[in-house]
């Protein structure tokens, strides 16, 4: 048996069951041992594509995914995917053959290329020790939630395994799941007693407390202590439905929940960076607030700005040993009475906090920004993206996962389209760059087929990104595709243009985003006014056995609210 095919074969006893890439010469042999071992191989049109879309199906399913590349321009191709999935901290393996002689056309140093985008570089490095060391860049991936190039030069591929060792490929033994971190009881206290002190906290929860279990020690915790719920734009819908949550906190923030958290006393980032993007640069943070984080990581806390106080601890043990720490310094009684009586004691003891009569009616009056009057500036010819999201929020099943791109529309989908939980959006914008939302949703429709998958893209995003509608339409996906089409790039257009800039670099003619999808197969829709959102509700109601684009023509006479806040950081 060659390395490729024990590779192959370890990696899929492992649980690498999900693929993507375009394969070449020097990834072919890798990638069909893992097919025939068990693994869903699903080819792109681009590396570019096929990276973010195993990035999202990682983020969106919670295991490890592969990428499958050629060595130099199919890992070159793939780089900037590659680059978003590291900056998240995202479990990727990028399985990538190389060439070893530097005078190959091929050749490019592979390990500095994932050294220099922060992903972590191993290499198999002989036929007796293959096994092994793609078993560790597994480990590596899953453990510490790392994107791990794991590079297979080529004439190490072909050499044959020992027959001692040809066996145990396919006996791999599955890479553990990231062990939860227990946190300090010291520090479990210390946030007790600021949790104690409080009267107006916030939490915020990102990336990190994205499971249902730890939405629940949040839930209870913030009950107790009469806290706000906001979270990042990673995990929005982390708390859909609870009365006392703000949605987004950051740039993304509607004005009421950008008030509330400035007025808060405690800010409590829960598995979240508290970047400058949530924390829209500092501003949401009151001149007397405390602050504090709680990552697993403590290389992560007090990162991006001061905290007073950092605990390393997985979220939902550090929030359930709050709890736990709480109950305690009250001295329940003894007995199943008493045990009644003190879990009706516990209730009794929830504070106020932040959750007064008028700031509940106020959230479900003006927290949500399909809430937040405006002056509808559509025409006959042009659409405002605020009215064209809510009425496709209205239109679309609930039960959905939304890929988003980046650029000036990026707010309307992502805050006026409604989430049913944590896993309805699929937000890849670690890197900020565009092209990446249509791979994005593909990812994630596989990773959640029992949803209608939603990607939004503005109009320079569709066409970069554009080589992905044949995956869409050849994977059979029931995908609607929505294009805020202003023919420009709107943030530099709303960026520059104030100042009197020529913009002619960043204005496009009229393009027919319709016609170009109709082209790879899809339905296709051009929207100018609400009338025609008649085609996405007949589209909806039919069999949906291809996609559908919406080309929608949006106003593109300002900038999204955001805006302003994104530039900051540059």
């Amino acid at each position: 048996m060659k390395v490729a095919e024990a590779v192959g074969r370890a990696l899929y006893a492992a649980g690498v069951g999900q693929v993507f890439g375009v394969v070449g010469s020097g990834n072919f042999h890798l990638t069909n041992a893992m097919v025939a071992a068990g693994s869903r191989f699903v080819a792109a049109r681009h590396e570019g594509g096929a990276a973010t879309m195993a990035d999202a199906y990682a983020r969106m399913s919670g295991t490890v995914a592969a990428l499958s590349v050629h060595q130099g321009p199919g890992l070159t191709n793939a780089m900037t995917g590659i680059a978003e999935a590291a900056k998240s901290r995202t479990p990727l393996l990028v399985l990538a053959a190389e060439v070893t002689e530097p005078r190959s056309n091929f050749y490019v140093d592979q390990e500095a290329l994932a050294r220099s985008v922060g992903a972590v570089s191993a290499r198999v490095t002989s036929a007796e020790d293959a096994v092994t060391e793609a078993l560790d860049a597994v480990r590596r991936a899953v453990c510490e939630r790392r994107t791990v190039l794991l590079n297979l030069p080529l004439g190490v591929q072909a050499l044959d395994v020992p027959d001692a060792l040809a066996g145990e490929s396919a006996l791999a033994v599955v890479p553990p799941e990231r062990a939860p971190v227990e946190p300090e009881f010291a520090d479990v206290e210390a946030l007790v007693r600021v949790l104690e002190k409080s009267r107006r906290p916030v939490f915020v929860a990102g990336r990190g407390a994205r499971s249902p279990g730890a939405r629940d020690a949040l839930v209870a915790l913030a009950e107790r202590h009469g806290a706000l719920l906001a979270t990042s734009a990673v995990a929005r819908g982390l708390f859909h439905g609870d009365p006392w949550s703000l949605d987004v906190s950051g740039g993304f923030a509607s004005p009421l929940a950008a008030a509330l958290i400035q007025e808060a006393d405690l800010i409590v980032g829960w598995g979240c960076a508290l970047n400058m993007w949530t924390m829209r640069h500092g501003r949401l943070i009151g001149p007397d607030s405390t602050v504090v984080q709680v990552d697993d990581d403590a290389s992560a806390l007090g990162a991006h700005r001061e905290v007073h106080l950092g605990v390393t601890g997985d979220v939902e043990l550090t929030a359930r040993r709050a709890l736990e720490t709480h109950d305690a310094n009250r001295q329940p009684q003894q007995g199943e009475q008493a045990q009644q009586g003190h879990r009706a004691q516990q209730r009794q003891q929830s504070r106020q906090g932040f959750r007064t009569a008028d700031i509940g009616a106020s959230i479900a009056a003006r927290v949500r920004w399909p809430d937040v009057p405006y002056d509808d500036t559509s025409t006959r010819e042009r659409i405002d993206p605020r009215t064209l999201s809510v009425a496709l929020d209205d239109i679309l099943p609930a039960e959905r996962v939304i890929g988003v791109d980046s650029g000036n529309f990026m707010g309307y989908p992502s805050m006026y389209l409604s989430v049913p939980d944590e896993n309805g959006l699929c937000f890849t914008q670690a890197f900020q760059s565009i092209g990446l939302g249509l791979a994005t949703a593909i990812g994630a429709a596989l990773a959640r087929p029992d949803r209608l998958p939603v990607a939004a893209l503005g109009d320079g995003g569709a066409m970069m990104g554009a080589a992905e509608f044949d995956t869409v339409r050849r994977l059979g996906l029931p995908m609607v595709v929505v294009v805020y089409n202003d023919d420009a790039y709107g943030a530099e257009v709303h960026h520059f243009g104030p100042d009197g800039h020529p913009l002619e670099t960043v204005e496009f003619p009229s393009t027919d985003i319709a016609a170009v999808a109709r082209g790879y197969g899809f339905e296709a829709v051009t929207v100018r006014t609400r009338v025609d959102l008649k085609a996405v509700e007949d589209w909806l109601a039919g069999p949906r056995s291809a996609p559908l684009l919406i080309d929608a023509k949006v106003v593109a006479d300002r900038g999204a609210w955001w805006l302003e806040e994104a530039f900051r950081g540059h």
